[in-house]
């Protein structure tokens, strides 16, 4: 809500910047309304020493709907001199080879949605490589009952659990393209049972 009023960022950076000495860094979209409105609040953050600047090349209405706006994240670069981050639909190492090539100024990259999808991807983007570990879904399973483990123990209730693992279910099963039902089946899940029982099928569609 903050990117259509630079004025009030101005003060608040101000502030920071002369009541502490502690490194900033402004994580931010395109704008709230109109992907206009970043390019005052580019123009008032170059007033300010940051340590970097993260830029999501979508609206807030847009939540994460639609296409990424990569002509406006364009521009963005030729009206800043802070070191830019690219975040945003980051979700193949392809993907990240066709971003890398068209803003080759870059050399940081945010991976947000993406990571949880897929959690192979980083290490995939260093290695610059398209292939999978040959024991890719046993190391996922292990992850995923790790985390079932955790949630398990930190949250109060069979309802609780549950409910936290289908939200990681929503990106995960974008890794399962043979279980297109898989994410009905979890949201369905009444008790640990039948949620092992699920998951132990979509692995096994792996």
């Amino acid at each position: 809500g903050l990117l259509s009023k630079p004025g009030i960022i101005e003060k608040v950076l101000h502030i920071v910047s002369e009541e502490s000495d502690i490194k900033v860094s402004v994580k931010m979209r395109l704008g709230y309304e109109s992907a206009d409105e970043i390019y005052d609040v580019l123009s008032v953050l170059e007033k300010f020493k940051l340590a970097n600047i993260s830029i999501h090349p979508r609206i807030g209405k847009q939540l994460y709907k639609g296409e990424v706006d990569l002509n406006s994240f364009e521009k963005c670069l030729k009206q800043s001199s802070h070191t830019i981050i690219y975040n945003g639909d980051i979700t193949s190492v392809q993907v990240f080879r066709n971003l890398k090539e068209r803003f080759n100024s870059i050399d940081h990259w945010m991976i947000g949605r993406g990571l949880i999808a897929d959690p192979f991807l980083p290490s995939m983007i260093k290695a610059n490589s398209l292939i999978y570990p040959a024991d890719r879904f046993v190391r996922f399973r292990n992850f995923h009952d790790s985390l079932f483990s955790f949630n398990e123990k930190a949250l109060s209730g069979t309802k609780h659990v549950l409910l936290r693992m289908y939200q990681f279910w929503e990106y995960f099963i974008h890794s399962f393209p043979n279980s297109p039902k898989g994410l009905k089946m979890i949201r369905k899940a009444k008790d640990y049972d039948s949620y092992h029982k699920i998951v132990q099928h979509i692995f096994s569609s792996g």
